[in-house]
């Protein structure tokens, strides 16, 4: 029985390269994102229209956008927290962006410094701008949509409220379940991932799931979020990343074994493995890196060889 395939994100040139303290020179950040591509990454997280007083790495988003060079059918998306960074993505010619808010209140105002309500409402105003945005797509993450860092265990029907919200605005979302933590465990992701497509499909364009990789689980929790119905995933090469507001949340689910995992088991992701291998052995060498990972770390001839 063929299986569906899946859409992979890779969001390392911002989710991973955003907690690196040693600057990473505009180059590298485009030459990574450029490696990506050429890998079959048909999604990137190239960088994010935010502060650069409270997130430094991502000062030359713009610039990284408007350098990097990628073949026709692969998207670039900014992260943006507000109204601010939607603007100033949309006049650095990106329409693609990810809005972001937590389902917690204390992860919300830790990271973005005002309640949920606030940034879900101003979610509204962005969809406003976007509409006048030629090519302008938006996918909302939902960040603590498992656990929080301050809070624990999220209660369900707080993350199903905010998906609501969202979908109030009546305008096609795709919509990110975040395990910031990476505290989240597979039945959790099961039940949430299967309870929200359940409940909301008929308004939501795509479901997407984001994992970190902290206590072994990142393949796991993706696997059982397939099950429940997700067909995009967030992923890092190299496993770079972690939420810089939420302590202990090390590094994504590293792209390169999502690639291994599913296409082993039928189903396709689009990417090169060794092609993409090699972009996570650059990005591993990169100075103050915390890499993450197993694929990367066997012999390549055995990978490719299961492969």
């Amino acid at each position: 029985m063929s299986k569906d395939p899946v859409i992979l994100c890779d969001v390392a040139p911002r989710d991973g390269f955003q907690v690196v303290p040693t600057w990473i020179p505009t180059e590298t950040k485009i030459r990574v994102i450029e490696g990506l591509a050429a890998a079959g990454m048909k999604r990137i997280e190239a960088g994010a229209f935010v502060s650069p007083k409270h997130v430094p790495q991502m000062a030359d988003t713009a610039e990284v956008h408007a350098k990097v060079r990628i073949p026709d059918g692969t998207s670039l998306t900014a992260l943006t927290p507000n109204l601010r960074g939607a603007q100033n993505a949309f006049d650095a010619g990106c329409p693609d962006i990810g809005y972001v808010f937590s389902v917690s209140e204390s992860h919300n105002k830790s990271n973005v410094r005002r309640p949920v309500a606030a940034s879900i409402e101003e979610l509204g105003l962005v969809i406003e701008a976007g509409k006048d945005v030629e090519g302008f797509k938006l996918r909302v993450n939902a960040a603590t949509s498992f656990d929080c860092p301050f809070e624990g265990r999220i209660d369900e029907d707080a993350v199903y409220r905010c998906i609501e919200q969202v979908l109030a605005f009546d305008y096609p979302v795709e919509i990110g379940l975040c395990d910031t933590t990476g505290r989240a465990l597979p039945d959790h992701v099961a039940g949430l991932c299967a309870g929200a497509i359940e409940r909301f499909s008929g308004g939501v364009a795509n479901w997407a799931y984001h994992g970190h990789d902290t206590f072994g689980l990142g393949v796991a929790n993706a696997l059982y979020a397939y099950d429940a119905g997700v067909r995009v995933f967030d992923a890092s090469v190299a496993g770079l990343g972690g939420c810089p507001f939420a302590p202990g949340a090390t590094g994504n689910t590293a792209s390169e074994d999502l690639v291994f995992t599913f296409e082993n088991m039928g189903i396709e992701t689009g990417v090169d493995l060794a092609k993409l291998l090699d972009v996570a052995e650059e990005v591993a060498a990169l100075p103050d890196t915390d890499t993450g990972g197993h694929i990367r770390i066997v012999p390549r001839k055995r990978v490719l060889d299961a492969a």
